[in-house]
Parts: structure tokens; C-alpha cells; sequence
């Protein structure tokens, strides 16, 4: 139940002492979350139902990499690699299939959690040594290919909502629930018509990734593609939500025991990286994209070679990450590059205006 701050206070544009801007407490109980909570317990991701899934993106890296002019030293990144799995079938596939590839790149992760590192070493150990980076700034300089499944979902989101009688108002959190304070407007990259009676979630983390790559991808050779559950329209709304003990939970009750996440705004983010010089592709859909790749081919071939049950669990999981009633059309793919770089796979319609 969102309440207004006191009369006294509304007249400010300041919250009470004891009230926190809701990405401040999202950041704080995420942290928390990921430090001290079982691997992927509360959920579980596209590389944990299908290696195809890896397969795919690596296969996609590796087209990049060619239509880059086969770089001789490329970063290979992955922002949110879990417990590795979508970077050891990625790399699985570059082995056998571009082993000068495999021979270039050096593989860099972003990630803060100690107990997703240690996963992370152990899965890609008979592949590589990982370098650790506890952000995305950090990452040296030179070619690039990036990678995030899952990855922009969890930065921490501003809200805003508004109404004729009050204006526009932020949301803090206080205790377990939240309050309001007067602000200015939130301003979009993409500068959208904001409605009355609307709720408006900014995470400016996302932008500045968006803004940071397309600054990088202007002078030097580089891709990006991330996957995540969003929209890619001028939607607003209140998408904010946790998963505690796998089922849904109040986002603001038990901080540090759930995972908070929010929709990712891939408008936003896309007129974000436009403006920073990238060029952008979709997005869209997930089951679009991984088809387009192959999903469906691949999974029959490794089908073909495996055990009945085996099998079934490849077909089924092929569905399960294409399926529009499933992971098909809730997520979706956006892709960012130099500007001198061709259209990427898996994007039939060509950059986005």
C-alpha cells in the first residue's frame, strides 16, 4: 500500500530520514541475496535448461568475431555468468568448432559474489582462467564480444508515479512498505510522452551500461548481446517483483532472503546505446532469435545421438526456451555494435531506428 509522506514533509522534496530511494534498498537486499544464498535456488536460467542455449550463443560469438576480421586477441565477456554453465557451453562448442577462436580470446566475467565465482572457476576450469571483475568499467580495453543472460533484469530500479492531484512523486521504502515524495519528472533516452495516473521505473544502472558500450563500440570493435524478460515499447507500469523460496514473495518484506527484479526497459536501453554512438538490433523475441540460430536444428542433432530420456529433456527444453506461452515471448534480445560492423545473427529486420 503506497502512502504519501505527511503534509509537513510533502512540502519538501526530500523523504523522511528513515526512508530509503527504493534502488538503494534493491542494490543493498540483491547484494545480500546473491552473497549468501544457494546457486540459482530461487530460480533457474536459460543455460540450466538447455546447453543448446550456450552452444548458440557461442556460435554467435564467433560469427562476430569473423565479421570483426578475426581479431587476434578479443575479450570474451559475460556480465552475470552464474554458475558458468552458459560460458563452459560456449566455449565447448568454440573449441571444437573455432579452435582460432578459442586461441584468441581471453575470457573475462563479471561478477561480485564469492560463492558465484568459485561455480564459475570449477565449471570453466578444463577451458580456461577466468578474469573476475566486480564491474563492467573495469574490463580492459581492445575487441570485444559481451554476453548477459539474465544480467540487466536485477539492477536496481528508480519508480516514479504520477497523478493529476499530486504530480509527480518518487517511491522510497520505509520499513516494509513504501512511501512517496515530490520530484521533478523522470526523463527517458527515448523520450516518451509520460502519461497521468502512470507508474514509471528508471534503472540508470542499465543506461549507464548502455551509454558506457556505446561509447567503447564508437572507437574500438564491439558487440554486446543481452538477454533478459522485458518490453520493448513505450509500456509503463510497476513490474517489480521477488522470488523467495521459489514462489513469488512481497518485494519489500524479508530484504537479503528474496531475488528482487525488475522488467528491462530494452527501449530505454536501446535509445540510450543509439545515443552514445552503438548501433542497436531488435529486440526481439527470444523464441525469434535462438531459432533463427538454429535451437531447433541443434536440438535434433544432439537428440538423434543421445538416450529416449535424454532426448526428451533436449526437445522439451528447446521448447520450453522458444515457446511463445513460455521463455519464447516473455524475454527478448538486443544486440549492440560498432557502428562499422554488419548486422549480427539472429537479427532478420536489420538495425533499430
Amino acid at each position: 500500500m503506497l502512502k504519501p509522506l505527511n503534509p509537513e514533509t510533502a512540502n519538501h522534496a526530500s523523504p523522511p530520514p528513515e526512508a530509503e530511494r527504493l534502488d538503494v534498498f534493491m542494490a543493498r537486499a540483491n547484494a545480500r541475496y546473491y552473497a549468501t544464498h544457494p546457486l540459482l535456488s530461487d530460480f533457474i536460467t536459460a543455460p540450466e535448461i538447455s546447453q543448446v542455449f550456450g552452444e548458440l550463443l557461442g556460435a554467435w560469438a564467433a560469427m562476430v568475431w569473423v565479421s570483426m576480421g578475426r581479431p587476434n586477441r578479443i575479450i570474451l565477456a559475460e556480465a552475470g555468468p552464474g554458475r558458468g554453465t552458459l560460458m563452459a557451453d560456449a566455449l565447448r562448442l568454440i573449441s571444437k568448432q573455432v579452435p582460432a577462436f578459442a586461441q584468441s580470446l581471453e575470457v573475462h566475467l563479471i561478477e561480485t559474489s564469492p560463492l558465484m565465482r568459485k561455480a564459475q572457476q570449477a565449471a570453466l576450469a578444463r577451458y580456461t582462467h577466468p578474469i573476475w571483475h566486480d564491474t563492467l568499467e573495469s574490463l580492459p580495453d581492445g575487441p570485444m564480444i559481451l554476453l548477459a543472460n539474465e544480467f540487466l533484469d536485477a539492477l536496481p530500479i528508480r519508480q516514479f508515479e504520477h497523478n493529476p492531484k499530486n504530480g509527480w512523486q518518487e517511491r522510497y521504502v520505509q520499513g516494509a512498505s513504501f512511501c512517496l515524495a515530490p520530484c521533478p519528472p523522470p526523463v527517458l533516452p527515448d523520450g516518451r510522452t509520460l502519461e497521468d495516473n502512470s507508474v514509471v521505473e528508471v534503472c540508470e544502472p542499465a543506461l549507464a551500461v548502455a551509454q558506457m558500450l556505446g561509447q567503447r563500440f564508437c572507437h574500438t570493435p564491439g558487440a554486446a548481446l543481452f538477454l533478459d524478460y522485458g518490453h520493448s515499447s513505450s509500456l509503463t507500469g510497476d513490474s517489480l517483483q521477488a522470488l523467495r523460496h521459489a514462489r513469488p514473495a512481497h518485494p519489500l518484506e524479508a530484504a537479503g532472503k528474496a531475488d528482487l527484479t525488475a522488467h528491462v526497459d530494452f527501449t530505454a536501453f536501446a535509445a540510450q546505446a543509439r545515443q552514445a554512438g552503438a548501433q542497436t538490433y531488435g529486440a526481439v523475441t527470444q523464441g525469434t532469435f535462438l531459432r533463427a540460430l538454429g535451437l531447433m536444428e541443434r536440438t535434433e542433432q544432439l537428440a538423434t545421438h543421445a538416450s529416449e530420456e535424454d532426448a526428451a529433456m533436449l526437445r522439451s527444453g528447446a521448447q520450453r526456451l522458444a515457446a511463445p506461452e513460455k521463455m519464447g515471448h516473455l524475454f527478448r534480445v538486443l544486440a549492440l555494435t560498432s557502428p562499422t560492423l554488419p548486422a549480427p545473427p539472429g537479427f532478420m529486420k536489420g538495425p533499430a531506428a
